[in-house]
């Protein structure tokens, strides 16, 4: 294994080190009115520069935190690159987050500077500004809707860089002295984790923490110098830090950003992206797209589509899992690759991807095994905010089945990375960059470690070769009242691989007899099926409790109980009469479930299910962004999983 030399310290003097090499090598594209405009290492560099002068001549100090929220864009990377320059702390935000969810971070952070992208994320800063003591500006470079807006707080980022030319022309060296004042140990980033069950906690990064991360990515991964990088996780995501903006200057990227979030697919097909980082929800949904797609297809394009998949599942277990292959499957891979495979590539705008990566939460394998059918080389990353990168699938040959293999830390920047399994089968790490604890919140970093080992949460299991298998966090795992235990996130990942179900809520405790689901259904999907099939529905809570989709959805079901033991099976599941929501604390930014809330909001339909209940009328009070409130009221039926049922949800 190969590290590449350590040629900085801080990101700021990598930024100032690769412009000085790649000057006019294109560094960042965006799209915008559809035509792609490109900005090279030099011209970045020249926004960064005015950018952290305006912020200097705005009072900014070293130490002090500013906060970015907004979507993936120019000025996220440049503002982040700038505050940096600074010595500033940084925080970024997802730009669905609640105001109440906003006032928390920025409060907690004791951000002084907010740097919003357009009147939305303005508004939601205005609203919660009141309770902030320490908020001094705001600055927007969006300016649509802004013009009647005259808050003294508001400054538009345009006027911030002119203030940074003007600043800079009156003192010449400030920008390269600030760069050269920054340490490693220096903190750069704040970044607030998912909080399942509770407020997020502000991991600290130091910029050696952001370095060795990048380097652990870059030393183990077939990453390619120049790889057109479309950058479409959010920032406010820690491993957005370490692809995007660390990493995109230590390989170096081109990095792109999409038009619109809601043209990700299109842009991915005009740009010929070579590495794309999804988190698994957006696997997930690729997935189920292709899937309900062929579903809807006639049967001849259906048995094509089938048969070509079946040829691509036969010669990428002999490929990635090493598994024996029939020499006949190999003589009809050719056809099979050109006239089925390699056309759902390029429809889902992947065929020049050479490094699929999921990164984040658990995926099933079958998910992955999907994606190499059609010739696509998906990798799992593995790690966790605290801690950083931990394995991912390196080589041509892995097991889907598992996390991969271990990263190596960069030997000059931590000591070895070393890793342990509890009795209890929780997962614990040291070394490397190491974990710096949680911003202003000294009693969390003392519970988080043990002796030096930072505890993850995650229940695991080691395989004989030293890869780990992920089960669940181990406050999740489950156990039923005769004493069975299951890990309830392995039974919703493989459900979640349906293309009629987006998310899925494992039940069971010590005073169940039995495993059930509350089930949230994938309205698109099901809605396309329904449709096909002449079902009249006209809200979601009708889709949801129509005869034949709870009928589509326990077969669903019962597939995935042939892989389980008897007593992981679900026995029973509801369709839930609303989509699960971030903004009603249902689910993370990052859609993961916060099982303990969704256990007490729907207290009631678990009640119903276990008491044997058929159906039940259920009262759902939901609360919309601006503060209002109603109650979803419907007849939701309890629906048993039949041993027999496992027909295809085609027919």
């Amino acid at each position: 294994m190969k590290f590449p030399p350590i040629e900085a310290d801080t990101v700021p003097k990598l930024l100032r080190l690769r412009v000085r090499e790649l000057g006019e090598k294109v560094f960042m594209r965006r799209k915008n009115l559809g035509i792609w405009q490109s900005y090279t290492f030099l011209q970045v560099y020249e926004q960064v520069r005015n950018i952290c002068l305006g912020l200097l001549a705005l009072g900014l100090q070293e130490g002090e935190t500013i906060t970015i929220i907004g979507e993936n864009e120019l000025e996220t990377f440049w503002t982040e690159y700038a505050a940096l320059c600074t010595r500033a702390k940084v925080v970024c935000v997802y730009p669905d987050t609640t105001p109440q969810e906003l006032e928390f971070i920025l409060d907690n952070s004791e951000t002084v500077v907010v740097v919003a992208e357009d009147q939305e994320q303005v508004d939601k800063t205005l609203k919660v500004r009141p309770k902030l003591k320490r908020l001094r500006q705001v600055i927007y470079w969006d300016p649509r809707g802004m013009w009647h807006y005259n808050d003294p707080i508001l400054t538009e980022f345009k006027e911030i860089q002119e203030r940074g030319r003007k600043y800079g022309q009156k003192n010449p060296e400030i920008f390269n002295q600030k760069i050269d004042s920054g340490q490693s140990e220096d903190i750069a980033v704040l970044s607030y984790t998912s909080g399942t069950t509770a407020n997020p906690k502000g991991v600290v990064m130091d910029h050696r923490f952001l370095m060795d991360n990048s380097m652990r990515l870059f030393a183990n991964l077939p990453i390619k110098k120049f790889t057109r990088y479309l950058s479409y996780l959010s920032p406010a995501w820690a491993t957005e830090q370490w692809f995007g903006i660390t990493l995109g200057l230590l390989a170096p990227f081109e990095i792109n950003f999409p038009e619109e979030p809601e043209t990700i697919q299109s842009n991915i097909r005009e740009l010929g992206a070579g590495l794309l980082v999804f988190g698994p929800r957006q696997w997930e949904s690729l997935a189920s797209s292709v899937q309900s797609h062929m579903l809807d297809a006639g049967p001849i394009r259906r048995f094509f589509y089938n048969l070509g998949l079946k040829v691509g599942y036969k010669i990428a277990a002999g490929e990635t899992e090493g598994k024996p292959v029939n020499i006949l499957w190999f003589l009809a891979f050719p056809f099979a690759n050109q006239l089925i495979l390699k056309p759902l590539r390029d429809n889902l705008g992947l065929k020049y991807c050479y490094l699929p990566i999921s990164g984040g939460s658990a995926m099933a394998p079958d998910v992955f095994r999907f994606f190499h059918a059609m010739g696509i080389k998906l990798r799992n990353a593995y790690g966790c905010t605290e801690a950083g990168m931990f394995t991912t699938h390196m080589g041509n040959k892995f097991d889907l089945e598992t996390l991969g293999s271990w990263y190596v830390s960069h030997p000059d920047i931590g000591p070895s990375f070393e890793w342990r399994v509890t009795e209890e089968g929780e997962l614990q790490v040291r070394g490397g960059g190491g974990f710096q604890g949680y911003f202003r919140n000294p009693e969390a970093t003392q519970r988080a470690q043990e002796d030096g080992w930072f505890k993850t949460g995650d229940a695991v299991r080691m395989t004989d070769d030293g890869q780990l298998i992920y089960l669940d966090r181990v406050t999740d795992l489950r156990q039923l009242s005769d004493g069975y235990k299951f890990p309830p996130q392995f039974i919703e990942t493989r459900l979640r691989f349906s293309p009629f179900i987006k998310d899925a809520i494992i039940l069971g405790d010590t005073e169940k007899p039995y495993v059930a689901a509350l089930i949230n259904i994938d309205a698109e999907n099901t809605g396309r099926w329904a449709e096909k099939r002449g079902i009249i529905y006209s809200t979601f809570p009708d889709l949801s409790q129509n005869e034949g989709v709870r009928n589509l959805i326990g077969q669903e079901i019962a597939q995935v109980n042939h892989l389980l033991d008897s007593g992981a099976r679900v026995r029973y599941f509801i369709n839930l009469p609303k989509e699960l929501d971030p903004d009603e604390a249902e689910l993370t930014r990052t859609r993961k479930l916060r099982r303990e809330f969704l256990e007490k909001k729907y207290g009631e339909m678990i009640q119903n299910i276990y008491e044997g209940s058929k159906e039940f009328l259920s009262e759902i009070p939901i609360k919309y962004q601006d503060g209002r409130t109603a109650v979803v009221k419907a007849t939701v039926y309890i629906n048993p999983v039949e041993p027999e049922q496992h027909g295809d949800s085609s027919k």
